[in-house]
This record gives structure tokens, C-alpha cells and sequence, in this order.
């Protein structure tokens, strides 16, 4: 592998709305990184506190929001960005990181979004559903690690658990219940061999 090779890919997903205001963000920092890294990043990352990502976040929405294209080179950083509704949406990778990686990433979000709230993916669903945001953007990224794609995946992963348990009072554990389940479970079996041979 070449010294230059990792797994990290993404620096920071950002979700801001229209007038600003951050709804989302979340910032990534390379594992084993040399202090004296490209760019001028410290160990901490290029954006280590508050005020750097919040400027950092401004530019890219002043500097996005009359485009029309899907990336950009923003501050020695490839960019890909989504409008959804009231709110946009970023991925940000480091300027050598591949950009149709990057762009799957910016549509896996996109779109499991789009699933998970069946409705427009605004503002206000996102804030009102903030722990669905937050899972489905962990399942797509780990510390900077794309993880999946795959957003009936990513769905499957973060959606609600059903809102009523099972009722186990309705579920037999009686000598007789085990009995009859085993029955049932033989001749399930006996019919699936005679099927194979």
C-alpha cells in the first residue's frame, strides 16, 4: 500500500439551511495524521474549533447558493452539495479524494432521507427528527470512513423499531407449547429434505 493511501475520505458532512443557520454538522479528523500535514491542517483537523467551521460553513453557502452544478472547489477542498427543499446539503473531502465517491456519498444521504421521512426533507422534519439525521449520516460515514451507500440499507438500519412489542402473554412456554413447536419445527424440516432429494 502506498504511504499516501487511507481509508479516510470525508472531512466534514454539513447540513445548513437557507438562511444560514446550521442544522447539521459534523467534522472529521484523520487517524494518524503528521502535525505537519498539507494544508495547513493541524493534528486537529482543518477546522479544529467552532469558529473555523462556522466560517467555513458560510463561504460555502455564499458560495453555492447561486450555483447550479453539484461540486466545487471550496478553500483547497472538493465539495459536493444537494438542495433539498430549504436546506443544502455537503459532503466535504480533502482536494485528492475521488470525486464519484464523494458524489455517492452526497446521494446515499439524498436518498435516505428521502426514505426515512417519506415526506419533503426540510428544515423542520430534520430538526424534529435529528436522531434519524444523526444515524443515517453515522451509517454512511465513520470518522471519516465511508461505510454505505446504500440507502434502502442505511433505511433498514436507522428506522423506527415498531411501536408496540411483542405480546408474550399470547406466546405458549408450557411443556405442552415447546412440545408442539418442536412438532412443528420436525415436520417442517422432514418436508423441506423430501423437497431437496
Amino acid at each position: 500500500m502506498a504511504p499516501g493511501m487511507s481509508l479516510f475520505s470525508v472531512n466534514a458532512i454539513v447540513i445548513l439551511s437557507d438562511d444560514g443557520s446550521r442544522v447539521f454538522a459534523k467534522y472529521y479528523n484523520a487517524p494518524h495524521q503528521a502535525p505537519s500535514a498539507t494544508g495547513g491542517s493541524s493534528a486537529n483537523g482543518p477546522y479544529p474549533d467552532v469558529k473555523s467551521q462556522k466560517s467555513f460553513e458560510k463561504g460555502l453557502l455564499e458560495k453555492t447558493a447561486k450555483q447550479t452544478g453539484d461540486i466545487i472547489l471550496y478553500d483547497n477542498r472538493i465539495v459536493l452539495y444537494k438542495m433539498e427543499s430549504d436546506v443544502m446539503m455537503y459532503v466535504v473531502g480533502g482536494v485528492d479524494e475521488n470525486e464519484v465517491l464523494l458524489y455517492n456519498v452526497i446521494l446515499a444521504l439524498r436518498d435516505s432521507l428521502h426514505l426515512l421521512f417519506k415526506q419533503s426533507v426540510d428544515k423542520r422534519t430534520m430538526i424534529e427528527n435529528y436522531d434519524l439525521v444523526s444515524l443515517a449520516i453515522d451509517e454512511i460515514v465513520d470518522a471519516g470512513i465511508i461505510l454505505e451507500t446504500d440507502p434502502t440499507i442505511i433505511v433498514q438500519r436507522v428506522s423506527k423499531a415498531p411501536t408496540q412489542d411483542v405480546n408474550l402473554s399470547r406466546i405458549d412456554l408450557s411443556e405442552q407449547g415447546v412440545n408442539n413447536l418442536a412438532q412443528l419445527g420436525k415436520a417442517k424440516l422432514t418436508d423441506w429434505l423430501r423437497q431437496g432429494l
